[in-house]
């Protein structure tokens, strides 16, 4: 039996708590000077079709900065929300602060990207 975030449903059986915990522990991962992917973590969390739930505990991530939300863009580099103070434009800021290669308003995931 598959178990659901909302309506996103896990290819494995997993619980709202493991996931968050996963998801978590793998952002805390994200190296300065990298940016991971809403759907990426989702996969490496098992749950590819996830990337709205990944989104969904990063807006609200308790344990910022250790979990270093601002790292997380949407799968074309774009910076889609961010609830800490400032916005995207903090988020952005921040970024290229760690070293993150933009162009234009996008993340340059060609460069960018962490690999894992």
């Amino acid at each position: 039996m598959n178990a659901g975030f909302g309506s996103i449903v896990y290819n494995q059986p997993m619980n709202k708590s493991a996931f968050t915990d996963k998801v978590y522990s793998i952002t805390r991962q994200i190296p300065k000077g990298k940016v991971a992917t809403y759907g990426q973590i989702a996969r490496l969390a098992g749950s590819p079709k996830a990337a709205r739930a990944v989104g969904m505990l990063m807006k609200q991530n308790p344990d910022a900065p250790q979990t270093p939300c601002h790292r997380v863009v949407s799968s074309t580099g774009q910076l889609t929300g961010y609830s800490g103070e400032g916005g995207i434009k903090a988020k952005k800021k921040m970024l290229i602060k760690e070293g993150i290669v933009f162009n234009g308003e996008t993340v340059d995931l060609s460069i960018s990207l962490w690999k894992r």
